[in-house]
């Protein structure tokens, strides 16, 4: 045998993960292609991608974690280490302290049945009075508290505005993108 043969075979058979890895089923590279849409084309190849159970679809080199949007609420998002301890703070109710700046994207916006209170962060639907927004492609910036004082606390700014003001979960919403068609208000039966 030659050695060149051979030492491609030694390579392949120390490194199976690599030889024989299966593709991702369809429905997994559908929620990998969704959750990497939110991000900008130079954080898609290193990211890496779960699913909304936590599930790893991909693993990833880089420093922004991917996820595909959840029904009703927001959209596909990608992000930095604040902003992962920000989501679980959030999803858990524990409020979460912000030291440091954080990034999210969100570059395919909220889905068209997404979308989030900008009073409420636990309001799952629109209502007359929660101010209730879908928006286009933009970006959320994680900072200290005392850095969000001045800047406008409503959708209707226009350019950046502090997203869920006077709770533990204020963050700036920087739009980059036309903002679609908005959700009908819920009425109470």
């Amino acid at each position: 045998m030659h050695r060149p043969c051979l030492v491609a075979i030694i390579v392949l058979a120390a490194t199976p993960a690599l030889a024989q890895t299966p593709p991702p089923a369809p429905a997994a590279q559908a929620r990998i292609a969704e959750a990497l849409a939110a991000a900008p084309a130079q954080v898609r190849p290193t990211a890496t991608v779960v699913d909304l159970d936590g599930t790893v679809l991909r693993e990833g080199t880089g420093a922004f974690t991917c996820m595909p949007a959840p029904d009703g609420f927001g959209g596909a998002m990608c992000l930095d280490a604040p902003w992962t301890a920000f989501i679980g703070g959030l999803t858990s109710g524990a409020p979460v302290e912000v030291d440091r700046l954080g990034i999210a994207y969100m570059m395919a916006g909220d889905s068209p049945t997404g979308g989030a209170s900008n009073i409420d962060p636990a309001d799952p639907m629109p209502t007359a009075d929660n101010q209730w927004i879908v928006e286009g492609p933009h970006v959320m910036i994680l900072a200290p508290e005392p850095m969000l004082a001045g800047l406008p606390t409503t959708p209707v700014a226009d350019g950046p505005y502090v997203m869920w003001p006077g709770t533990p979960y204020a963050h700036v919403m920087l739009p980059v993108g036309a903002r679609p068609e908005q959700r009908a208000i819920s009425t109470p039966n």
